[in-house]
């Protein structure tokens, strides 16, 4: 069974193909250029290195965000539209559930953070029970403050990864002091393999649904929305005469 991971969440890009129960193929790019650049050359050229070609495939696994709002809708689209030529099952997995995933055996809690901007983060918490995650907290746009409230709430140490720790690192080596642990460069990305196995367990357990309705989690609206919201509520509303 081969499943094709898609990953264009953050600022890094990935492609990967997992099958036979390993690792097959995987492409990373942090390059800054844009991930409609970047993506599909990178499905290509895992799909060469694992000597398959797209009738092979089995499912495709996307991160579903949150994230950046463009690169979520470039990867989504991507995965959607091949799910959709090749009629094959396709699974949005989270972003920080993928991000996590790097950490997975780790003891203490895992807690992944994305800068959202706007001095939020995008995050929740995580256990690992030495087979999986366990979610503590469910993922919210969350001021970094009460973030560490809300890990006030629990014991023991806690393992941050993620493009949110170079931001607010100081603040919460500060504020949680000895408890906190920081994952390393390489762990603090997600990545499009970890996104294909976690795919391949919903793919293969259930039923993922029809790919048309799979839509990004945001957890916050977009400037685009909020711009409109404001300008339309200061509209005088019309009357029906």
């Amino acid at each position: 069974m081969y499943i094709l991971g898609i990953d264009t969440a953050t600022r890094v890009a990935g492609a990967a193909v997992i099958g036979d129960g390993r690792l097959i193929a995987e492409r990373f790019i942090h390059n800054l250029q844009t991930h409609s650049q970047n993506i599909i050359p990178m499905i290509q050229q895992v799909m060469d290195d694992s000597g398959i070609t797209p009738k092979d495939l089995n499912g495709i696994a996307v991160t579903g965000g949150p994230g950046s709002f463009t690169g979520l809708r470039i990867g989504m689209s991507v995965a959607k539209s091949m799910a959709l030529v090749l009629n094959i099952p396709v699974a949005a997995i989270s972003t920080l559930e993928v991000l996590a995933w790097n950490l997975y055996r780790t003891e203490g809690l895992i807690c992944p953070v994305l800068d959202a901007k706007k001095k939020e983060v995008y995050t929740c918490i995580y256990a690992s029970n030495g087979h999986g995650l366990i979610e503590l907290i469910k993922p919210a746009a969350l001021s970094i403050e009460v973030l560490i409230e809300e890990i006030s709430r629990f014991e023991g140490s806690v393992t941050f990864l993620g493009d949110g720790v170079p931001v607010y690192g100081d603040i919460i080596r500060e504020q949680l002091g000895q408890r906190v642990l920081f994952a390393t460069k390489i762990n603090s990305f997600p990545r499009a393999s970890a996104a294909a196995e976690l795919g391949l367990a919903q793919i293969a357990d259930s039923n993922p649904g029809d790919s048309t309705f799979l839509q990004p989690i945001y957890l916050r609206k977009s400037e685009a929305e909020i711009t409109w919201e404001q300008k339309n509520s200061c509209a005088e509303p019309e009357m029906n005469l």
